[in-house]
């Protein structure tokens, strides 16, 4: 459904990192080890299997703060995320867990990024599926 999507954040070199890490165990790859130069201002990317893709742009921090949420083929791969991602400096915002108030296999983990967005990953699927 989504291309890609880009947001600016306040520090690239940190916010990089954050996303580097976080974004790992759901198999997004960086796009370029260095930030690229896009309509002027520097910018880092990352794409999964299916070629969507996320930027970040340095900037100042997009306002309001978002909720992005990236699926996870899989509860571990929530896990995993949550974890990651409060390695890499993201604040708690919600330990993984199902979520039976959006459906009753709605399995979810939320991190604050160091710009302060809400940053999610989620499986949709059953335990034993």
């Amino acid at each position: 459904m989504i291309d890609h999507l880009a947001i600016d954040v306040s520090d690239l070199a940190k916010s990089g990192h954050f996303y580097d890490q976080a974004l790992a165990p759901l198999g997004h790859k960086k796009l370029s080890d260095a930030p690229v130069e896009f309509g002027g201002r520097l910018t880092l990317g990352w794409t999964d299997s299916i070629e969507t893709e996320f930027y970040i742009g340095v900037g100042s921090s997009t306002k309001p703060r978002i909720h992005i949420a990236f699926r996870a083929k899989d509860r571990q791969q929530v896990d995993d995320f949550y974890h990651a991602a409060l390695a890499a400096g993201g604040i708690h915002n919600g330990k993984p867990g199902l979520r039976p108030q959006y459906h009753e296999n709605y399995y979810g983990a939320y991190v604050l990024d160091p710009d302060g967005h809400n940053v999610e990953a989620v499986c949709h699927k059953p335990l034993d599926d």
